[in-house]
């Protein structure tokens, strides 16, 4: 048994030779795997105009599923997944041109967070 190559991508490992990892690299799992994986990184507003521009996957909206899933050509986002990201990409973009305005914002800490968030339920139980 010789070497073995693992593809991230795909999380599957094969014999390691030049035939077979041209044959998995220029295969279509493999590409829709990695299409997959950096689209896990794109940012808010890129994905709310490529949303925006797709007509709703009428199977999806029935039947809640679609044998398409991520490769459907079709937006599978509700009404109201598409305000949160709408909601997302505003937010970001008032932040960017805080920063950009040179304003000074903290960085946020877990723990600023919890005493806070303390701080509103003693606030809402004493009401």
């Amino acid at each position: 048994m010789g070497k073995r190559y693992f593809c991230d991508y795909c999380d599957r490992s094969f014999q390691d030779n030049l035939h077979n990892r041209k044959k998995h690299l220029n295969g279509v799992q493999h590409l829709r795997a990695k299409r997959v994986w950096y689209d896990l990184f794109r940012d808010a507003a890129a994905i709310l105009q490529e949303e925006q521009t797709k007509k709703p996957c009428r199977k999806f909206l029935q039947t809640g599923q679609c044998d398409f899933g991520s490769n459907c050509r079709f937006s599978h986002m509700t009404e109201q997944d598409l305000e949160k990201l709408s909601a997302q990409v505003q937010a970001e973009k008032r932040l960017k041109e805080l920063q950009q305005e040179g304003a000074d914002i903290p960085p946020g800490t877990i723990e600023d967070w919890l005493e806070k968030r303390a701080q509103r339920l003693s606030a809402a139980q004493s009401n």
